[in-house]
């Protein structure tokens, strides 16, 4: 793959994902049921781009990588619960927005579990996207839906930031492909007997939202970040993904007239801004392996 090719798939890969929201409030049934529906598709997407392509860039996990890559299937089920939730209380706008913050989270994290010590850049972007937090919500009232679906998004950014901490020591040396495909496999297994007695109740619509989200959202996206990695730099990438949540609320504002405030407007700006800025200065290593 040449490099424009890289940047055009990555640039793909990052529209796929600001979608996400979009089609998880397309989609008119639960956020198990999306949750499912989705870990369903994204094994029969993971499953045939293994199969054509072939899963050579690493080795098969074995039963500790097993292990650690369930539980990471289990946090990233967590994940996407509370992500399509918050999506459902509050719209695509705030939800996105709070996810945005998980990066923050990971360099705490990082900073805890690895006794990394953090550079005072890093604690300029923390400061920053907990600023940008503040402004993304329009008041703050316990009891109001959008104070409530930011609470549950920035507990998916928090989920998902577990969930990049367990991959930078879970899938060393496993190719990436495999890794996605046991995690979603685990998703799947471990809702699919909830869901079950719900899933022939779906209109076709659903179903078509549900495999939009689980074959291009997760499955085609994931597979043309990992190709774009072979090419680009990893700091490349970060900061291109970094457009998600501008994909994400364009398409909401065109499709459902969720037009953000002058203040959530600068409230995600500062936080694209402080993840453009963490990918800038993050080492190459260290962006890999937590992406």
């Amino acid at each position: 793959m040449q490099t424009r090719h890289a940047l055009l798939a990555i640039h793909l890969g990052a529209f796929l994902f600001g979608l996400t929201g979009v089609l998880g409030k397309l989609a008119q049934t639960t956020p198990l049921m999306i949750t499912c529906g989705r870990a369903l598709f994204a094994v029969l997407a993971l499953g045939l781009f293994a199969r054509l392509v072939g899963g050579n860039s690493g080795q098969r996990p074995n039963a500790r990588g097993l292990l650690l890559l369930a539980l990471g299937g289990l946090l990233l089920g967590a994940h996407w619960l509370t992500f399509f939730h918050a999506v459902k209380i509050s719209g695509v706008a705030i939800a996105t927005l709070g996810f945005a913050a998980f990066p923050a989270f990971t360099l705490l994290l990082e900073s805890a579990l690895f006794r990394e010590r953090l550079h005072w850049l890093e604690f300029v972007v923390v400061g920053l996207v907990c600023l940008g937090l503040a402004l993304v919500t329009p008041h703050f009232e316990l009891a109001s839906e959008a104070t409530h679906g930011l609470i549950w998004a920035v507990l998916s950014g928090l989920l998902f930031s577990l969930v990049s901490v367990l991959n930078r020591f879970s899938t060393r040396g496993v190719d990436p492909v495999q890794a996605a495909l046991w995690q979603n496999l685990t998703i799947a297994a471990c809702l699919l007997p909830f869901a079950a007695p719900v899933l022939p109740t779906l209109s076709a619509l659903d179903w078509l939202w549900i495999a939009v989200l689980g074959v291009f959202c997760t499955g085609l996206s994931h597979s043309l970040f990992v190709a774009s990695l072979r090419v680009l730099k990893a700091r490349t990438t970060s900061v291109i993904l970094a457009l998600e949540p501008v994909y994400g609320i364009s398409i909401a504002w065109v499709l459902f007239n969720e037009q953000p405030t002058l203040r959530m407007l600068a409230g995600g700006a500062l936080i694209i801004f402080a993840i453009v800025l963490y990918s800038r200065h993050t080492p190459t290593t260290k962006a890999a392996s937590s992406v």
